[in-house]
């Protein structure tokens, strides 16, 4: 009895599991056939929005900065050579390397004893010449006085003559003594000529001796110059570099021992483009005048220094192009002569353009703008003039509009965009500044010290920077790049 209830209850359970079976296919069935009655629906995408950064454009007078690289030089350059053949008796203590001079110090001397022996020789030909000039002019006058005598003796002779043909006329005299006093004054008349003979001869000699006077002063002036050439002095205070000569060598003429610097006359050369250049032309096609800022970058302790465009080369180089312009600078504390620098230099004014970043101008001229609902529009603007990371644009479609400060490729005309505004004033960040250990501290302390190459004024600003609790990370990097760790 308990086997037959057992087997009733497993079979119920088994027939109400059928039945479920079946209830839930026919369920199944019944949706499935639903499903596929049903009409298909089109299906819907949501419109992708991208999110932009929008700058407004504003027009502006902009001044441009033209940058450029050159090479620092001094305006004012001597070469110090040796008057004289001879040997180096005396150097100035500042004839060294870098030394500093005053005008007309005297920076060198050579062995004056030849050149002081021919100065003695010169000045006694002088006195020679003198004293020839003096018996010169005491001759002249004796053959003057004796030039009179003569005159007077041949006039005496003449009346005696014609006495004498008086009284041979009146028949007194005789014929014999007419000739004789005809001949004696014709002997009268010859010696006057030969005693202006002498007179010539004497004036001959006086203009002979005057001649050699200046003969031997010009000899004299030679010596002279010759024994200043062996002191060589500076024509200007400045530094000296290029230094050969050394106490007891021996020198030849015109051999170069230094040359002199003038460090508070620096200019820089740099070359521009014959577009850059045309820039910088007034209206009569000279150069402008314009101001320029030459930087030497030292580690991140830069070096600046103003200056005046003032001229630029009279005609471009065999294998050059463009134009090669000079700038003097006005104030160069810490630049040397040789110092390689970037140059930058002000343009005229530019009214009436647009900034905006060079990542918002694509290759064809043109900016994405906001327009309607929020859509990006394609808009071409004329390339004035490009500023580092800026280009300077003008166009009167775009002005008050906002446009995308960078192009993408996912970006075109009628794309739906989310602008985001940047504001106006540019945040400043503040520098990154390290803690530096003793041991990396004293390393690069180390390492500055060493290099002869820094100026000693922007030396003297890093080792200060060092001696800081905290360091600015740019030096740090900059410094440690150059030692190679």
């Amino acid at each position: 009895m308990r086997f037959l209830r057992q087997s009733l209850a497993g079979l119920f359970l088994v027939a109400m599991t059928g039945a479920l079976l079946v209830y839930a296919g026919s369920i199944v069935y019944g949706a499935v056939q639903a499903r596929m009655a049903e009409e298909p629906r089109p299906s819907r995408s949501r419109e992708r929005k991208f999110s932009v950064t929008v700058v407004p454009a504003q027009m502006q007078s902009v001044d441009p900065v033209l940058t450029a690289f050159g090479q620092v030089a001094s305006a004012r350059t001597l070469d110090l050579r040796a008057g004289a053949l001879g040997t180096v008796l005396e150097l100035s203590v500042n004839f060294v390397e870098g030394g500093s001079v005053d005008v007309d110090e005297v920076l060198v001397l050579i062995d004056p004893a030849e050149a002081q022996s021919a100065l003695d020789r010169a000045a006694s030909d002088v006195s020679d010449a003198a004293l020839e000039a003096r018996e010169a002019e005491r001759a002249i006058g004796l053959a003057r006085d004796e030039l009179v005598g003569a005159r007077e003796q041949a006039a005496l002779r003449e009346k005696a003559f014609e006495r004498q043909s008086d009284l041979a006329a009146r028949g007194v005299g005789t014929s014999a003594t007419v000739e004789t006093a005809e001949l004696a004054a014709s002997s009268a008349r010859q010696s006057v000529l030969s005693r202006r003979q002498a007179v010539a001869q004497a004036e001959a000699r006086a203009e002979q001796a005057t001649t050699r006077i200046a003969r031997a002063q010009l000899a004299k002036a030679d010596a002279m110059r010759k024994v200043e050439n062996t002191q060589l002095k500076a024509e200007f205070a400045g530094a000296l570099t290029d230094v050969t000569a050394s106490r007891g060598g021996l020198v030849t003429a015109n051999e170069r021992l230094a040359r002199l610097i003038d460090p508070n006359a620096l200019e820089v050369s740099f070359r521009l483009s014959t577009a850059q250049y045309a820039r910088l032309l007034d209206e009569n096609g000279r150069l402008r005048r314009a101001a320029v800022s030459v930087v030497l970058d030292v580690f991140g302790a830069d070096l600046v220094a103003k200056g005046t465009l003032t001229r630029d080369s009279a005609a471009v180089g065999e294998g050059q192009s463009g134009r090669l312009v000079f700038a003097t600078l006005e104030t160069a504390r810490g630049l040397k002569p040789g110092d390689f620098v970037r140059v930058e230099v002000t343009e005229p004014s530019l009214r009436g353009v647009i900034r905006l970043p060079a990542t918002a101008l694509d290759a064809d001229g043109n900016v994405l703008v906001i327009g309607e609902e929020d859509r990006l529009e394609a808009l071409p603007v004329s390339l004035v003039r490009r500023q580092g990371d800026d280009v300077l644009v003008r166009s009167r479609e775009i002005v008050g509009r906002s446009v995308v400060t960078a192009r993408t490729p996912l970006l075109g005309a009628g794309i739906k965009v989310k602008p985001l505004t940047v504001e106006g004033a540019t945040k400043i960040e503040e520098p990154e500044m390290l803690e530096l250990s003793e041991e990396r501290r004293a390393k690069i302390r180390a390492f500055i010290e060493a290099n002869k190459r820094i100026p000693d004024e922007a030396k003297a600003r890093l080792l200060s920077n060092l001696e800081k609790p905290l360091v600015p990370a740019q030096m740090v990097n900059r410094i440690e790049g150059r030692m190679g760790g």
